[in-house]
C-alpha cells in the first residue's frame, strides 16, 4: 500500500503523522511511504531522516494525499476536502461530533475514515487518545499558570504561593486522563487542587493515590458552583468518547468566579465544556468573557511537537500497520476495538456518538464489512 503523510496546515500545528522511525516500520512491511516536503520540520525531523528511513519526499500536498492511506495528526481543514475520494483511507484525529462540515464532506466523498480518538484498546480505554490527553492535561496547568499572570489579564496569582501567602486554588472538571494529569501537575506546583467527576470509583482511586493533597468531589451543579467560587484556575477536562461535550460551566457560572480567574477548556476539540468557550489557536490563545480569561486552544500538544509526535506515533503505529497490511475491512473484522475507530465508510456514518450529535442516520459498521 502507498502511505501518504501530509504536512499539517492547522494554525500552529507542528506535529507530524509519522516519525522517521515509525515510517521505517511501514517500509519494512513492504509499503511505500510518501512524505510531503518539510512535513516533519516542526517536530524536529528532517527530510534527510525520512529518506534514510526509506521514504520518498514529495513536493506537494496533492502528491501525499494521492496515496492509498493518508496518516495525519489533526482533522483535515476545508482546503483539504478536495483531496477526499471514495478509495481513500484517512487515519487521524477527527473529533467529528464538533465538526459537521467535515462530517458531511467525508460522507459525501465516501472516505473510509478511522479516528484515533475512538479506537478502543484490547483492555478498554482509548489508547490513541491517551498520550495526547496526558500531555494536554499537564500543559493545561502550565498554560493556566502563565495566563494567571497579570500582564495576560489574570489575577496575578502564583499557584504555589510563597511562605506567608495562600496558595492558588485549582478546580478540575473530569477525572480521566486529562484531569488526573492536570491534578498531578497542579499538586506538583503546590496548589490547592479539587477534582470532580461522576465516577465515584475513579474518585476513590485518586483519593487513595494522593490522599489529603487532593480534594475529590462528586460532580453536581451545586458542587461545581461551590468549587469555582474560590478557584483561580479551572480546567475543563470532561470527555464523552466521540460525542459532544456537555456544558458543565454556563455563562451564569462566570459571575460566581473571581475576576481574572482562568478557564482552560481542554475539551474544546469536542465542543468544550464551558458555554462561553470557542476554539482558539496558539498565536491567539485567550479571550475574556465577563472578566474571566478563557484559554481554548484546540491542539494544545502541538506546542510541544517533538514530544507529542513521538508519544502519539507510539500508540497509532500498531493500528496503522494493521490498516495498511490488511485493509480497513479485514483489520476491523480482526480487531473490534479498531472497528470502533471507524467513523465513516463509503458514505455511511459508522460512529453512533457522531450520529447522535447531529441527528443523522447511524449505520452499524458490522453490517458493512
Amino acid at each position: 500500500m502507498v502511505i501518504g503523510v501530509a504536512k499539517e496546515i492547522k494554525n500552529n500545528e507542528f506535529r507530524v503523522g509519522l516519525t522517521p522511525n515509525a515510517a521505517s516500520e511501514y517500509v519494512k512491511a513492504g509499503h511505500t511511504v510518501l512524505i510531503e516536503k518539510d512535513a516533519g520540520v516542526g517536530s524536529s525531523f528532517t527530510d534527510a531522516e525520512y529518506v534514510a528511513a526509506g521514504c520518498q519526499i514529495v513536493e506537494t500536498a496533492a502528491e501525499a494525499w494521492a496515496a492509498d492511506m493518508v496518516i495525519k495528526v489533526k482533522e483535515p481543514l476545508e482546503s483539504e476536502y478536495k483531496y477526499f475520494r471514495k478509495d481513500l483511507i484517512l487515519y487521524t484525529y477527527l473529533h467529528l461530533a464538533a465538526d459537521k462540515p467535515l462530517t458531511d464532506a467525508l460522507l459525501a466523498s465516501g472516505v473510509k475514515s478511522v479516528a484515533y480518538e475512538t479506537i478502543v484498546g484490547r483492555n478498554g480505554g482509548l489508547p490513541c487518545l491517551a498520550p495526547m490527553s496526558e500531555i494536554a492535561g499537564r500543559m493545561s496547568i502550565q498554560e493556566g499558570a502563565k495566563y494567571l499572570e497579570r500582564p495576560f489579564g489574570g489575577r496575578g496569582v502564583l499557584l504555589g504561593g510563597v511562605p506567608g501567602v495562600k496558595r492558588g486554588n485549582v478546580v478540575i472538571l473530569g477525572a480521566g486522563k486529562v484531569g488526573s494529569n492536570a491534578a498531578m501537575m497542579a499538586m506538583g506546583l503546590n496548589a490547592n487542587v479539587t477534582i470532580t467527576d461522576v465516577n465515584l470509583d475513579r474518585l476513590a482511586q485518586l483519593d487513595e493515590e494522593f490522599g489529603s493533597k487532593l480534594t475529590t468531589l462528586y460532580s453536581t451543579d451545586a458542587n461545581i458552583r461551590e468549587a469555582i467560587k474560590d478557584a483561580d484556575l479551572v480546567i475543563g477536562s470532561v470527555l464523552l468518547p466521540g460525542k459532544a461535550t456537555p456544558k458543565l460551566l454556563r455563562r451564569e457560572h462566570l459571575a460566581l468566579m473571581k475576576p481574572g480567574a482562568v478557564i482552560v477548556d481542554v475539551a474544546i476539540d469536542q465542543g468544550g465544556c464551558c458555554e462561553t468557550s470557542h476554539a482558539t489557536t496558539h498565536d491567539d490563545p485567550i479571550f475574556t468573557v465577563d472578566g474571566i480569561v478563557h484559554y481554548c486552544v484546540a491542539n494544545i500538544p502541538g506546542a510541544v511537537s517533538n514530544t507529542s509526535t513521538q508519544a502519539l506515533v507510539n500508540r497509532t503505529l500498531p493500528y496503522g500497520l494493521k490498516l495498511a497490511g490488511m485493509g480497513v475491512e479485514a483489520a476491523c473484522k480482526a480487531d473490534k476495538g479498531l472497528m470502533l475507530g471507524l467513523n465513516t465508510y463509503e458514505g455511511k456514518l459508522t460512529f453512533a456518538g457522531v450520529a447522535e450529535a447531529f441527528g443523522m442516520e447511524y449505520t452499524d459498521p458490522n453490517t458493512l464489512m
